[in-house]
């Protein structure tokens, strides 16, 4: 079956530059390098597609625009399936949505890099040194202070899945002291690789050097960090989020910065994305925030899409593979 593609949202329009975009030779394929605004305007746009293939989740599928599509019969995920897809709307218009693969390393490391960067205020200094300013962190003298090392301060982990444990590997390799926090599951994991456990969630945030959060986001992991947990932590603290924006209470975090708890914070994530250029935490001179760069690395993209496109190309022969509702392989309810 020859389709017609759409990958989406492809920032830096590097997917066509990568080995495994060969796969797709023999169909139709737009590479869409903007995101539409409005499921008006995007439902124009995708309205011709047989398949579309997703960069993570920087476009919704809702029920809403899935009626709007009358001609797609796949959605290709890089990586797996979160709360952007109507799964059941797609099912019961007969859109098969197939799931991906993922690996933990580049966001491990991008947090670490984010850990190291904040701690030593790379950022700023390197930038005040472009202005000929030598060894100045801030020009505003109660920001000016020295940057700090790793060793013999608390790494605090919230989730030990692969992500944290590599953090946690990380860390210790750094001389940090490692404090886990998460399901029980989770703790009892870490205990078994000779990390600590914090007796409670008060004693895991206040004790904290560093902290760093590795959940999924989930209905019940939606705001699982408040205002109160922040407000524990020391004004020396770094707060670390490269997992979602929403684990962290609305605007929980812009004003716990405004009262010096957390003293600092590295993000990755919010809750729009992409992120205006008038949002408050870009700012905050206490903050390194860097545009969703977890997952977008070269061996990552050559390694999501070569799965996804397969699953393009397989369903396209008439095999379709990694489905996630193979319900929706017999037609679904209505088309």
């Amino acid at each position: 079956m020859h389709m017609k593609i759409a990958v989406l949202d492809d920032y830096q329009d590097a997917v066509r530059a990568l080995p495994c975009f060969s796969l797709l030779d023999g169909h139709e394929v737009k590479v869409f390098t903007s995101s539409a605004r409005g499921a008006g305007q995007l439902a124009i746009r995708l309205a011709p597609f047989d398949a579309l293939v997703m960069i993570r989740e920087r476009t919704a599928l809702p029920k809403a625009l899935l009626d709007k599509l009358p001609n797609l019969k796949l959605i290709s995920q890089t990586g797996k399936v979160a709360g952007h897809i109507d799964v059941a709307a797609a099912t019961a218009k007969g859109i098969a949505i197939a799931e991906g693969v993922g690996s933990p390393v580049a966001p491990a490391e991008l947090t670490w890099a984010l850990i190291m960067a904040a701690s030593r205020k790379i950022v700023p200094y390197a930038s005040n040194l472009k202005d000929g300013l030598w060894q100045t962190a801030s020009i505003n003298p109660a920001l000016n202070g020295l940057g700090t090392v790793l060793k013999g301060r608390t790494l605090a982990i919230w989730g030990y899945g692969k992500i944290g444990k590599m953090i946690a590997g990380y860390g210790k390799a750094f001389g940090m002291h490692i404090l886990v926090w998460g399901r029980e599951a989770s703790l009892a994991a870490a205990a078994a690789d000779g990390h600590a456990a914090a007796p409670s969630k008060e004693a895991f945030f206040a004790q904290a050097d560093v902290l760093t959060l590795h959940l999924r986001l989930v209905e019940t992991t939606r705001g699982i960090v408040t205002a109160a947990d922040l407000a524990l932590m020391k004004p020396s603290s770094l707060f670390v989020n490269t997992s979602r924006a929403e684990l962290v209470e609305t605007d929980a975090l812009e004003n716990g910065l405004r009262r010096g708890r957390p003293g600092s914070a590295a993000v990755d994530v919010f809750t729009n994305e992409p992120l205006g250029a008038d949002a408050p935490l870009l700012r905050m001179p206490t903050v390194l925030a860097t545009p969703h760069l977890g997952y977008v690395e070269q061996d990552s993209y050559q390694l999501y899409f070569e799965a996804a496109f397969r699953n393009v190309v397989n369903f396209a022969a008439g095999n379709p593979t990694n489905i996630l509702n193979p319900q929706a392989l017999d037609g679904g309810v209505q088309r």
